[in-house]
């Protein structure tokens, strides 16, 4: 009896193992959001040739972040780190109103990918503190996500340095992974 006590205990406790990928135009704020996760503060960043990985625990589920470049040269690359992801994080600038048509456009691409057909999508609509930034019922309706009629998907406000946003967009992940 101690013995089962100890596997359901076990069980419970234990956190859960997930990869999402998170990818954005250049200057988004993805690396900014990925230490802010991890550290809890905000890092100098500079912008990412390549990739920045990191493990972040956070409600029993342990999130292996993978930040990658958003440059356009870069963005080619990033199909091959699709294999294996549950969830997609995609960070649009919002105050970037001349390239949101280019975040839509890679946005499409990618859903368009076998290895991300049953990722679940988070969307952050950073840098809501800056002027002139869209809303996120803007950004939902240029980037056309309520299309997206077979995926899970949410769109959060968010503000990376100061951490506005970003544990509710979060919550949303933990639940949605935690149903799988």
């Amino acid at each position: 009896m101690g013995l089962l006590f100890s596997k359901i205990w076990a069980q419970l406790m234990s956190c859960q193992e997930m990869k999402i990928l998170m990818l954005g135009l250049d200057a988004a704020g993805k690396t900014t959001i990925l230490y802010r996760l991890k550290l809890g503060e905000v890092v100098t960043t500079i912008p990412t040739v390549g990739f920045n990985v990191e493990m972040v625990e956070y409600k029993n589920i342990n999130f292996t972040v993978w930040d990658v470049g958003g440059q356009d040269k870069i963005r080619k690359l990033w199909r091959y780190y699709f294999e294996g992801t549950d969830a997609l994080i995609y960070v649009v600038d919002s105050s970037d109103r001349q390239r949101i048509g280019e975040a839509k456009e890679e946005l499409e691409r990618m859903l368009q990918e076998e290895e991300l057909k049953n990722a679940a999508l988070l969307v952050l609509a950073n840098k809501q503190d800056l002027p002139n930034a869209m809303t996120p019922a803007e950004v939902m309706e240029a980037l056309e996500l309520q299309k997206l009629r077979h995926r899970k998907w949410f769109i959060q406000s968010t503000v990376a340095p100061t951490g506005d946003g970003l544990y509710e967009g979060l919550d949303w992940l933990s639940r949605c992974l935690s149903s799988r």
